[in-house]
């Protein structure tokens, strides 16, 4: 049984920075990537930010500058530093992982956190 748990969400004014975090429990191993996707309200889900098992990372146009992308590996965890927020940026955030689990490469889904931005 694989868990991603998430935290740190919230809400904060305009301009305001959070950091969310998502750390993998269970028979997972050989985490490779990992990151952040986020759904606004009536929108698609959308990539926001990924960073690789070396470090790499890849930021959707609307993230770069503003959100930070990074890994502790022996944590199996995740965070994403978002600075300079706008209400655009009003979303659920859910982290993923891909591991490896009973032999099998596959991706893990957080629940969720919700973040608010406020005019």
């Amino acid at each position: 049984q694989v868990q991603l748990v998430e935290s740190g969400g919230g809400l904060v004014q305009a301009g305001g920075s959070l950091r969310v975090s998502c750390t993998a429990s269970g028979s997972i191993f050989s985490i490779n990537d990992m990151g952040w996707y986020r759904q606004a309200p009536g929108k698609q889900r959308e990539l926001v930010a990924t960073v690789t098992s070396s470090g790499s990372t890849n930021y959707a146009d609307s993230a770069k500058g503003r959100f930070t992308i990074s890994r502790d590996n022996a944590k199996n965890t995740v965070y994403l530093q978002m600075n300079n927020l706008n209400p655009e940026d009003t979303a659920v955030y859910y982290c993923y992982v891909v591991g490896r689990s009973r032999g099998i490469f596959s991706t893990y889904w957080g629940q969720g956190t919700q973040v608010t931005v406020s005019s």
